[in-house]
Parts: C-alpha cells; structure tokens; sequence
C-alpha cells in the first residue's frame, strides 16, 4: 500500500511538472492562434480582443495556467480554436488507432528483441548472428520517416500491394472484409515503428544473453547434461525479463512520440496527426489536452513496469522500499 501512494505521489508531481513547463514553453513560443486574424485587414483589434476575453487569453499566464488545472480536474480539457469542439471528444475520437498501433508495435518489439537477440547470442560468431548485428545496426540507422517513405514508394506505389495512406479503402463499415481493409493500411505504419525499436533491443537482449552464457550456474547446467531448451527456459529468460520490461518501460515515451510523425506521413486520423495539426495552428486547449494525456500514459506504463518487476523479482520490492 506505501509503494501505491508512492506511485500516486510520483505520478501527481511528475505531470504537474511536465504541464506546468509546457503550458509556459506553449504561451510564450512566437505567434499565436489570432496571429493570421492580426494580419487580416477586415478583423479588427478589438474583435481579436474579444476572442481572446472569451477563451481567457486576456488574463496573467499564472491564472490562465490554474484555471487550466482546475478545469482538467474536473476532466475539461477545454474547447478547441480550430473546430470548437470540446478537446476531450477530439482525443477520444483519435486516441484508438494511436494505443492501437503502439500496443501492436509493443508487442511486436519485445518478441522479436528476445527471438533475435538470444538466438544470437546462442549462435555467436554464425551467419545469423552476423546478419542480425548489421540488421540491427540498419535499424538504428534508418530514420523512421525515411523508412516509411521508401516503403510507401515501393509497397504501396510501384508494387501497389499495400494502400499509400489512410485506415480504410472501404465503405460503409460491414462485414469482416471491413476489418481486413483495416489491417491491411496498419502493416506498414506497423511495420516501421516495430522496425525501429527491434535493432537496439535486440542488440541488448544479445549482450545481456552473452553475460549470462558465461556465468556459474550455466556451466554447471551445461555440466549436469541439461537440454539447451531447459537451460532456455529456466535459465535465460527468467534473468532476461526485468532489464527488458524496464527498457520498454520507458521506451513508451518514444513510441508515443514517434507516432506524431508516421500518423502525418500515413494521414493517418490519430492523435499524433491531431498533435502536429494544433501545434501547427497553435490550437493550445488541444496541444495541452494531448500531451497530458501522453504524459499519463508514459507514468502509468513505467508504473506498469515496475508491478511487472514486482511479479518477477520480489527483492526488486525491497529495493524500492
């Protein structure tokens, strides 16, 4: 119970913090939302003025910044400049296929990262492990927005196996030939963000397998005449799981990030692409909205993480006490 208020605590303090930084590092970048009305000759200094009165821009950033607070307490976001619609339904409407794609992605990651990296570590010096340090190295390499480029280019225009962009082909939503169409448009975003979170995993999963081929406990296994799969299972993994549930722990932040720029290249209607276009136009009731949403998930992932560690290592709850 002391470690869950200690991770409430943590949480509270942490996302006042990154919004208190963000809603000034917002207020004070140049421009602003009116900046096109304050160029437009047939809008005048007082309309903008009442705008402004109107969605509480006219008073000190402080007290803009607590009305803020006080109003997400009571879960209003606020509404947007853009649309005018409220912020939380605009997230609500998009935060699917962006958890979605991440969640899938995730997954993804972290059973390729231990297939590729203990495989290799078990087959040192080979060809495949050859082959998966240049991959990898491939991996770290390529940008993301590049790789997504070149595989719209390739899949999707000269082949045109895959769709350039979007999440369906299909109208109206019936039937599974509906959710087929929709995960056919995911394979390459997919494919990309898992692409780039494999190569530097799976090269730690590697290191990490190597150490523990060289300890005590798996000579003497080896010794006894133990299966390689035993040895595997009882062995490997169970020691390989901590430091790889706490690298995706905070590999969340990334992730989430990273969805900003896939989402515009795929056009697709998630909250990355929602990110990008109310940072663009300085919607900030939106941008806000966004990145303490992000913000909550990144905590509450690393928390996850740490529950997970509990599960697997209870001295790992000692040390945290």
């Amino acid at each position: 119970m002391k470690l869950f208020f200690k991770k409430l605590s943590y949480i509270a303090l942490m996302m006042f913090i990154i919004s208190l930084i963000s809603f000034i590092a917002i207020h004070v970048a140049p421009n602003s939302f009116f900046a096109s009305g304050e160029l437009n000759p047939n809008i005048t200094k007082e309309s903008i003025e009442h705008l402004k009165k109107i969605y509480g821009l006219d008073k000190p950033l402080i007290v803009q910044y607590f009305s803020w607070v006080w109003a997400m307490f009571h879960l209003d976001f606020g509404v947007s400049f853009a649309s005018g619609k409220m912020v939380k339904d605009e997230i609500l409407s998009r935060i699917g296929i962006t958890l979605l794609m991440n969640f899938i992605s995730l997954i993804l990651v972290f059973i390729f990262s231990l297939y590729f990296g203990i495989k290799s570590a078990l087959k040192q010096g080979t060809a495949f492990d050859k082959s998966i340090k240049q991959l990898s190295l491939v991996s770290y390499a390529m940008p993301s927005f590049y790789l997504a480029l070149l595989l719209i280019s390739f899949f999707a225009v000269y082949l045109n196996w895959f769709p350039i962009s979007g999440l369906h082909s299909l109208e109206p939503k019936k039937g599974i030939y509906w959710y087929i169409d929709y995960a056919w448009h995911l394979v390459l975003p997919i494919f990309v963000m898992v692409f780039g979170g494999v190569g530097t995993l799976s090269m730690y999963v590697r290191s990490l397998s190597l150490d523990i081929l060289k300890s005590d406990y798996i000579f003497f296994a080896k010794s006894r005449g133990l299966d390689e799969k035993i040895i595997f299972k009882r062995f490997i993994l169970p020691n390989l799981y901590p430091p790889i549930i706490t690298i995706l722990g905070l590999s969340l932040p990334g992730m989430i990030g990273g969805s900003v720029i896939l989402e515009s290249i795929f056009s697709i209607n998630g909250m990355g692409l929602l990110f990008f276009q109310s940072a663009m136009s300085r919607d900030y009731p939106v941008i806000m909205g966004i990145l303490i949403i992000s913000t909550f998930l990144t905590l509450l992932g690393n928390v996850v993480a740490d529950l997970l560690l509990l599960k697997l290592n209870p001295h790992f709850a000692r040390a945290k006490k």
